[in-house]
């Protein structure tokens, strides 16, 4: 279940507005990826909230509205899993800072449940969420989450009642067999980087493709239009033929009438 709206926090807009984005190379990872990049992986229970004023960690553009911020006293269910600290024991007690809601994130959990945390151990000794590739940093405590998370780590000692899977062999050997998640990540965001290449030689290809199909319907409209002409101009021509077949024909040494008249009048003036 996801709690986070995975965003980075931009720079700061002149107008004092905030943005939220993501490096352009982003790719999501899954939760057995981002496990082994944290730094600290514990599973614990929730017993007490308590209201965080503005930090480092804590910070809003409002800052007049701090209830939004806040502080979890956890205990470890189970021994350590992973991590920086040294064997921190289950039942040890301890606050994690840096909860709350933020502009582009949010770490949230609630009073009396459990959760597998990721965390880090900031220069001041201050425990905080460590959100590993900009996501969610805390799983509630799910039948999933047990199986995924029992089968990357050996989590011992756990107090009467903890539901937790066992590590087994059989996972030991998938673990070791298992190639390094930055490996996997780096020849994914290779094999990625060709296919946007790929695409965007495809997509320059389907460009000139387009004007070429543009060039042939246009040669086609004109060479149908030049046909048109010349069928009509056809059309023209035999019907001026046929007019001119259907019209009476004369000798051309044969008198019309007219030239009758003509010879008639011209010999009476002779005679006279």
């Amino acid at each position: 279940m996801w709690i986070i709206l995975v965003f980075i926090l931009a720079a700061a807009c002149p107008d004092g507005t905030w943005g939220c984005q993501l490096p352009h190379d982003w790719r999501p990872q899954t939760e057995a990826c981002r496990a082994e990049l944290a730094e600290i992986i514990v599973f614990a229970k929730v017993l007490a909230l308590h209201k965080e004023s503005y930090s480092v960690y804590n910070y809003l553009p409002w800052q007049h509205d701090t209830d939004l911020l806040f502080s979890a006293e956890i205990e470890l269910l189970c021994d350590q899993a992973w991590g920086s600290m040294l064997e921190v024991p289950a039942g040890s007690r301890f606050n994690v800072t840096g909860l709350g809601y933020f502009p582009c994130f949010s770490y949230s959990v609630t009073k009396n449940n459990n959760y597998y945390f990721f965390l880090r151990m900031d220069e001041n000794y201050n425990i905080v969420p460590h959100g590993v590739n900009f996501q969610d940093p805390i799983f509630p405590d799910t039948a999933d989450n047990h199986r995924m998370f029992a089968s990357l780590f050996q989590f011992s000692n756990c107090t009467p009642g903890t539901q937790v899977h066992s590590f087994t062999p059989e996972w030991e050997a998938q673990e070791d067999s298992r190639l390094l998640c930055s490996t996997v990540q780096k020849a994914l965001f290779e094999e990625e980087e060709r296919v946007r290449t790929l695409s965007q030689k495809v997509r320059s290809l389907e460009k000139a493709n387009s004007h070429l199909r543009e060039k042939v319907k246009t040669m086609k409209r004109l060479l149908r239009q030049a046909q048109r002409e010349k069928m009509k101009e056809h059309q023209t021509l035999t019907l001026k033929q046929l007019y001119e077949s259907e019209s009476p024909q004369t000798h051309p040494d044969q008198d019309t009438i007219h030239d009758q008249k003509v010879k008639t009048v011209l010999s009476k003036k002779l005679k006279s």
